[in-house]
C-alpha cells in the first residue's frame, strides 16, 4: 500500500470519528429531526479527497453508530439501509471535490463555495432518501395521527435534511474562507 493511499484512509478514519463525537452533541427535536453535526467532517472529507473517500468515511461513521449504542436498530433490513447505504451514500457530496479545490486554488472563493453548497445538497440528499425510504418501510407507526407514513417520513426527513445542510454548509463556508488549505490536501 502506498503512502498516499494509507495517509486518505487515515483521514477517513479521523474525519469519521470526528462525526461521531459531532453525533453526540444533542439537537434532536422528538424522535424524527435531527440536525446532524457529523456532517460537517464528512463535508471537508468529500471535498478533500472526493467521491470515493467520503463514501468510506460515511460507511465507517454508519458502523460507529453501531460500536457506540447511538443505532437505533428494528431490523436488520432497517439498519442496513439507515446506517450502511445512507451513510454510503455521503459519497455524494464529494462529486464536484475537484472543481471545488482547483476554484480554491485559483482564489476563486466564491465559485468554490457555488460547487461546495450544491455538492452538500446532493450529498445530503442522497442519504436522507435513504432515512426517507426507512422512515415509509420501518417507521410509520410513528407518524402523527391523520399522516401516511409516506408524508410523515418526506416532511421529517426533509426538514432534518435541509436543516443538516443549512447548518453544516453555514460552518462549512466559515471553514473555507479562513482555512482553505484544510479542504486542500498536499
Amino acid at each position: 500500500m502506498s503512502n498516499k493511499r494509507l495517509i486518505v484512509l487515515l483521514e477517513c478514519a479521523i474525519f469519521a470519528a470526528i462525526a461521531m463525537v459531532l453525533s453526540f452533541i444533542p439537537l434532536d427535536i422528538g424522535s424524527s429531526f435531527s440536525i446532524s453535526l457529523g456532517m460537517i467532517p464528512m463535508y471537508v472529507i468529500a471535498i478533500r479527497r472526493g467521491f470515493f473517500a467520503a463514501g468510506f468515511s460515511g460507511l465507517l461513521w454508519g458502523l460507529l453508530h453501531f460500536l457506540t449504542g447511538k443505532a437505533y436498530i428494528l431490523m436488520w433490513s432497517q439498519a442496513l439501509i439507515e446506517y450502511i447505504l445512507a451513510f454510503a451514500f455521503i459519497a455524494f457530496s464529494g462529486i464536484y471535490s475537484k472543481k471545488i479545490r482547483s476554484y480554491l486554488l485559483a482564489k476563486e472563493l466564491n465559485k468554490a463555495l457555488v460547487y461546495a453548497w450544491i455538492a452538500m445538497f446532493i450529498g445530503g440528499v442522497a442519504r436522507y432518501f435513504w432515512h426517507y425510504l426507512a422512515g415509509v418501510l420501518f417507521w410509520g407507526a410513528y407518524a402523527f395521527s391523520g399522516w401516511s407514513a409516506q408524508l410523515f417520513s418526506i416532511v421529517m426527513n426533509g426538514i432534518s435534511c435541509l436543516a443538516t445542510v443549512i447548518v453544516c454548509g453555514l460552518v462549512i463556508s466559515v471553514i473555507m474562507k479562513v482555512k482553505p488549505q484544510l479542504f486542500l490536501p498536499k
